[in-house]
């Protein structure tokens, strides 16, 4: 059975039902001979994946959606012994490298080069080059993208890279300079109500349109989300009313009565129990960024006014020093502690 989300995902730029600009403008750089590596960012949800999918479809042909899952065994210069998880076609490779923490480097260096080292058997009705997808590419370590930086440019003959990630800033310089950047914003919240009514037509169910505006609501400019909500509901098994309650996210509750507890009582203690419900919100694997986001969001409405701007300019700090730094839940239990002195200063 097929999530809604990949079902009615869209397979070539023609399709896409928002920011058509933008995709005339991937179509007319498909048609190019010198295709350039391209840097794709925006917010998750936003149809990053979606599009770099249309472009490789545009460049080789149904052939990329014949995919076939590997893993490929590597060892670091210390001899460990590491595992990276790929999806390939005989024309392009997706990967992770920040799967792997800091031994990113060695898995980007050796990935590419492999794919350089072979080239497309008939060119003459093929383009002369593979692509390399890196997911996640703002979670490279500084190494691992000083060390593409070289890698890209002396395989640049017969291997394109396409970057795809969240946040432009976490990318070096280098390396943006190297690329063309294409930003892919959230849809408005009218392209996700269309999009859910169009779901919802193919499907043969009728939606409210309350129901529409509340899963609009919730989703915050997350295609993604909207339409795993919409499927959460079973439409196909329970009749939908006006009135229907929208299940909210677990962990996302779960974080709102942590940031409620912070602010109710401030001290060793509340750090502890705030630190114990962070770890366990990071061992779900939701990342240290959304987490922090997150609380910064749930924490502010409840500061007074003449604070917010202090507790932003922590914020900024220790998310900055999370960009930085390994352990997760330091920088997030740091940022706790300093919103807490902040806080009980202003009370006094």
């Amino acid at each position: 059975m097929t999530l809604w989300v990949d079902k009615y995902r869209p397979h070539d730029l023609a399709s896409l039902s928002y920011h058509k600009e933008q995709a005339a403008t991937l179509s007319s750089l498909v048609q190019r001979d010198d295709f350039p590596h391209l840097l794709v960012y925006g917010p998750s949800g936003a149809g990053k994946k979606t599009r770099v999918r249309c472009i490789l479809r545009e460049l080789y042909g149904e052939g990329v959606d014949i995919v076939r899952l590997h893993s490929m065994p590597f060892t670091t210069p210390s001899g460990k012994k590491l595992e990276v998880h790929t999806q390939e076609s005989n024309y392009h490779i997706e990967l992770t490298p920040s799967d792997v923490g800091i031994y990113d480097r060695v898995i980007v260096q050796d990935i590419i080069k492999q794919m350089a080292q072979t080239s497309q058997i008939d060119t003459t009705t093929q383009k002369t080059f593979k692509v390399v997808v890196l997911m996640e590419m703002d979670e490279l370590s500084r190494d691992a993208q000083h060390a593409l930086r070289r890698t890209m440019e002396k395989y640049s003959s017969n291997c394109r890279l396409i970057l795809c990630g969240e946040s432009l800033s976490r990318v070096i310089d280098p390396l943006r300079s190297r690329c063309m950047p294409i930003r892919v914003a959230a849809p408005s919240d009218q392209e996700i109500e269309f999009a859910i009514s169009e779901v919802s037509k193919k499907e043969k169910f009728v939606l409210p349109p309350s129901v529409v505006k509340k899963i609009t609501g919730m989703a915050k400019g997350n295609m993604r989300r909207a339409l795993l909500t919409l499927e959460a509901l079973n439409p196909a098994i329970n009749p939908i009313k006006p009135n229907e309650e929208i299940p909210s996210i677990e962990w996302e509750k779960y974080l709102q009565e942590t940031a409620v507890m912070i602010v109710r009582k401030q001290g060793a203690e509340t750090l502890l129990n705030a630190r114990n419900r962070l770890y366990e919100i990071i061992s779900r694997c939701i990342p240290p960024h959304t987490i922090f986001i997150h609380l910064v969001r749930a924490l502010l409405p409840q500061c007074p006014s003449s604070i917010r701007g202090e507790v932003l300019e922590a914020a900024a700090e220790y998310e900055h020093r999370l960009t930085k730094g390994q352990k997760t839940i330091f920088h997030l239990e740091a940022f706790v502690a300093a919103f807490m002195h902040i806080f009980a200063t202003a009370k006094k």
